[in-house]
């Protein structure tokens, strides 16, 4: 994993996506008030402040950064691209959105964590189950969810 304060430099490399592929990528939030990273480039919706004022649109959601290289260059590009918020029912999302979401869900109920919310396994079980999209190996999570459910249960 690409250390954050890394993704500036070009002589780190975080991993390679060939051409026509797609990976899903899930990002942990960092809290309002949670202390930077040396060599971390600045917040764009908080300063360092105990009273941050909002720097970016309010209908953004989240500002992405992503890094690239061209085969056999030294020097990569940037590409920054504001996410706006848009509220939409799980039902109306994708099935590769469900499907991620499921996972992480699962994770969290696995870990116990704090931030799985009212999240069952019942409830990941029915959105990976929503989410299968005829992928054979998408399957593979349901039984995962229901062995853990199992054991949990016992």
């Amino acid at each position: 994993m690409l250390a954050a304060r890394d993704f500036n430099d070009d002589a780190k490399d975080a991993g390679e996506i060939g051409a026509n592929h797609t990976v899903t990528v899930l990002y942990q939030i960092v809290p309002k008030g949670a202390p930077l990273e040396p060599g971390v480039d600045a917040l764009r919706y908080q300063s360092e402040e105990e009273q941050p004022e909002p720097q970016g649109n309010a209908t953004e959601l989240m500002f992405v950064k992503l890094r690239y290289k061209l085969p056999d260059k030294d020097d990569s590009k940037l590409i920054e691209v504001p996410v706006e918020a848009e509220i939409a029912a799980i039902k109306d999302t994708t099935d590769d959105f469900r499907f991620a979401a499921s996972a992480a869900g699962f994770g969290l109920l696995l870990r116990n964590s704090v931030h799985k919310g009212t999240a069952t396994f019942d409830d990941m079980l029915d959105l990976a189950d929503a989410a299968l999209a005829n992928d054979h190996k998408r399957e593979e999570l349901l039984g995962l969810i229901v062995k853990a459910k199992t054991l949990v249960q016992k």
